[in-house]
């Protein structure tokens, strides 16, 4: 890995000068091997399409790489929030989640009939903050729902110790973070698995482990385990006895069985990514004005995304500026995400409540975050010179643009 500090010199592309990249780095990696193709085949092949043997076993393997007891695979990672949040809440809960994750996180509490309150993020790390999710409990609240935002784990052991003090659920949305890790009190490291009272996986195409669709939930509960199944499936503990309401949001044995075999890498993939963000870090901290993600203490994350923020004050760009000259040196770019969840028209009632009780209608880091961040190409498949291409092109960029 290189380590030097990028120079930045030139004009900028977007103003005439020569690209850093002479070709468009990849965002992201996509795709199936020839092995993810021979065992679907095998599948399609079979006849057994719905969920069999292939979705058994990739429960079996997801749940111990995660360090978990169970894990149940469904249709999608929205999902398995809906079947984690049936499981474990009831209509009128009061549940505390950030206003800076994706919507799947709040609109599945919704769907529930559960009151979202809306609560703040770090400005370092991007994950919940702890301090403030203390200052939102009331005697109502039930649960903390928290994403792992980025792939970055959030505080776990604050997170737990908030929740043993009041007697709280808590749901990991675990959608971006597939293996993390994080360290326990006594110092012993674990999967993300082993925290909470469940933790929701998507396998969306993008995603780290991507089938085109499909979910997975872990729990460490056998009951838990017990009633998620239910829900999966009709609530049916045997054909045509259903001893609850409950959806079909069954896996199938094809989405399986991509899933099984890219399972197999994503331990080494996931090393590269991690690979990749210590080379980005040690990149991006010689760059003076750009903020870097920093992971939450004891936490390895899986780096779904890497994503940067423009100090404020530091450049005559803003985001959106930034953005189109970095597109024009070679290196795309994504927004994740626009908008904090209490910008969006579907949380108005949560917003007039966070209004209502807690004198503030929008948690100020989640704005901010909104109209500064931007994702950087991140993924397993890049090469040396496209780790340097990104940096160099961040470094000339902000060297042309400081205020």
């Amino acid at each position: 890995m290189t380590t030097a500090t990028p120079s930045a010199k030139g004009a900028l592309a977007i103003d005439g000068g020569s690209p850093v990249a002479d070709s468009p780095v990849p965002f992201m990696a996509v795709g199936l091997s020839a092995d993810d193709i021979a065992l679907a085949t095998e599948v399609l092949e079979s006849g057994m399409l719905r969920a069999a043997s292939k979705c058994a076993a990739l429960e079996e393997q997801f749940a111990g790489k995660s360090s978990a007891a169970h894990a149940l695979t469904c249709a999608n990672g929205t999902c398995a929030l809906q079947l984690a949040y049936g499981a474990l809440l009831e209509p009128g809960d009061e549940v505390i989640c950030p206003a800076w994750t994706y919507v799947a996180t709040a609109s599945m509490l919704v769907a529930q009939g559960c009151r979202v309150v809306f609560c703040d993020s770090l400005d370092t790390s991007y994950q919940i903050d702890p301090g403030d999710v203390r200052k939102r409990i009331t005697p109502n609240t039930k649960a903390i729902a928290a994403t792992h935002i980025y792939g970055i784990p959030v505080d776990i052991n604050a997170i737990q110790a908030i929740a043993k003090e009041h007697d709280l659920k808590v749901i990991y949305d675990c959608a971006q973070a597939h293996l993390a890790t994080y360290d326990a009190p006594d110092g012993t490291t674990h999967g993300i698995g082993a925290y909470g009272d469940a933790c929701t996986y998507s396998f969306y195409a993008t995603k780290n482990l991507g089938t085109g669709e499909g979910g997975i939930i872990t729990v460490n509960s056998d009951d838990l385990a017990t009633d998620i199944a239910l829900l999966r499936s009709h609530g049916e503990p045997e054909k045509y006895l259903h001893t609850r309401i409950g959806f079909n949001y069954r896996m199938n044995d094809i989405t399986g069985a991509i899933g099984l075999s890219k399972l197999q890498r994503l331990g080494e993939e996931t090393d590269r990514r991690r690979a990749v963000a210590k080379a980005y870090h040690e990149r991006f901290d010689a760059i003076e004005g750009i903020a870097r993600p920093h992971p939450t203490a004891g936490s390895n994350p899986a780096w779904h995304l890497y994503t940067l923020r423009p100090e404020a004050g530091a450049f005559t760009r803003d985001r959106d500026g930034f953005i189109e000259a970095l597109k024009a040196e070679g290196i795309p770019c994504a927004i994740h995400y626009p908008k904090s969840l209490t910008d969006q028209p579907a949380f108005a009632e949560a917003v007039d409540r966070n209004a209502r009780d807690f004198g503030d209608e929008h948690p100020p880091v989640a704005r901010r975050l909104a109209q500064t961040v931007f994702s950087i190409p991140m993924h397993q498949n890049l090469t040396e010179a496209q780790i340097d291409a990104v940096a160099t092109a961040v470094a000339k960029v902000a060297d042309a643009s400081r205020a």
